[in-house]
């Protein structure tokens, strides 16, 4: 009863700020409300924010529950070209992104203001169970961004090298990255892990193939 309540005052404290309060209903009574679906109409903020995007960046999992089950866009992008599924993966909102990919609406080739799909950032930034989700969803594991980098180029040059990023490195070698896509001067993973001085990286690379 306690987390029906709570739930329902994010649902409200979000909708709100769209002046929605009277989409806050029921799942069964909002799933035939426009409002919340992923119409033309859907109800956007100044910064071209939906509900549902606002609701991921607040890691929102309930009414993020109730917005998909309504039929909200999941890649409706703002004036920045981020959506809630970009956005779910860039960030680690797993929870969020698991309710997404499994509501079968997520472009999987859609792209940032970068040039990348969801699981470049969501490499970068260090998410690993993002990462794996992503993958078994389909999402193309060497598409290759705006900046010339791979989401496995990204975990080696804007990483530490620490233990999160090189399970991410592994993930995506296991996965069948192409440890050897260069960047746009010719330099690849291997060499970069090198020259940072990354051992396991460079181990993990020389294991699987990287040159």
């Amino acid at each position: 009863m306690r987390r029906a309540v709570i739930a329902g005052m994010g649902m409200m404290a979000v909708l709100g700020g769209f002046g929605l309060m009277s989409c806050a209903k029921s799942e069964d009574q909002t799933r035939g409300d426009s409002a919340a679906a992923g119409s033309p109409d859907e109800p956007r903020n100044r910064t071209g924010q939906t509900p549902l995007l606002v609701a991921v960046w607040e890691n929102d999992i309930e009414t993020a529950r109730a917005l998909i089950a309504a039929g909200a866009d999941v890649n409706a992008k703002d004036d920045i070209h981020d959506s809630p599924y970009l956005v779910a993966g860039a960030q680690g909102r797993t929870e969020i992104l698991e309710l997404i990919l499994g509501s079968g609406r997520a472009d999987l080739k859609s792209t940032n203001r970068y040039g990348g799909t969801a699981l470049i950032p969501a490499a970068e930034k260090g998410h690993p169970e993002a990462v794996r989700l992503l993958l078994a969803a389909g999402v193309d594991a060497d598409h290759v961004n705006r900046l010339g980098w791979t989401a496995l180029m990204e975990t080696v040059v804007l990483s530490d090298g620490g233990p999160i990023h090189v399970e991410i490195l592994e993930t995506l070698l296991e996965a069948g990255a192409n440890p050897n896509i260069p960047d746009r001067n010719g330099v690849t993973a291997l060499t970069h892990a090198r020259r940072q001085g990354f051992s396991d990286m460079v181990r993990l690379l020389e294991r699987h193939g990287a040159r």
